[in-house]
């Protein structure tokens, strides 16, 4: 088997990009703790909507997706208001507005009509913003195209001391 380059290139690009979403998970999910401990929020990752199909030796198992994801955060403010709302992260400068699917836009959409708090949580390279989703919705008409960089979205921003404080803005703005 002759060896491919770019599929190579391609296939060490995924696990890097795979390896460095579960990191900012992992973040988020310790902001979220501290949360819970501080009593601010109750806020869980939403589970992948999957079924196991055949179970393996060794806890290897094939199993397969049963519909479109939903945002990865779920959960309550201490005031009583759900919040939602999607995790992304890239090592390059700008984020694109249409990463996240159709099924996530629209669960934004329709929790945020219905009186949630409603965002996305991104990381670009060694910066962390929480932007509401009427900012990145309206991203063409905010920022004349659609995508961002860490400058556009500077008042979004949020703390980072291990884990992702994406309730905490960096320049204060109140509380979400």
């Amino acid at each position: 088997m002759a060896y491919n380059q770019q599929a190579a290139k391609r296939q060490h690009q995924n696990a890097t990009n795979n390896a460095q979403g579960h990191l900012f998970e992992s973040a988020i999910l310790a902001g979220c703790k501290t949360y819970r401990e501080n009593g601010r929020a109750e806020i869980n990752k939403t589970p992948e909507p999957f079924r196991v199909l055949n179970k393996g030796i060794d806890g290897v198992f094939m199993g397969r997706f049963t519909a479109h994801a939903q945002p990865d955060f779920q959960g309550t403010l201490e005031d009583g208001r759900s919040i939602v709302f999607e995790a992304k992260t890239t090592t390059s400068d700008r984020m694109k507005r249409d990463v996240l699917t159709a099924e996530q836009q629209n669960a934004l959409e329709s929790h945020m009509s219905l009186g949630a708090v409603a965002a996305v949580c991104v990381g670009l390279k060694d910066k962390f913003f929480f932007i509401p989703w009427l900012i990145w919705r309206d991203m063409k008409e905010h920022y004349g195209r659609k995508y961002i960089t860490a400058n556009d979205v500077e008042e979004y921003q949020v703390k980072f001391n291990g884990s992702v404080l994406f309730l905490d803005y960096m320049i204060k703005r109140g509380r979400v």
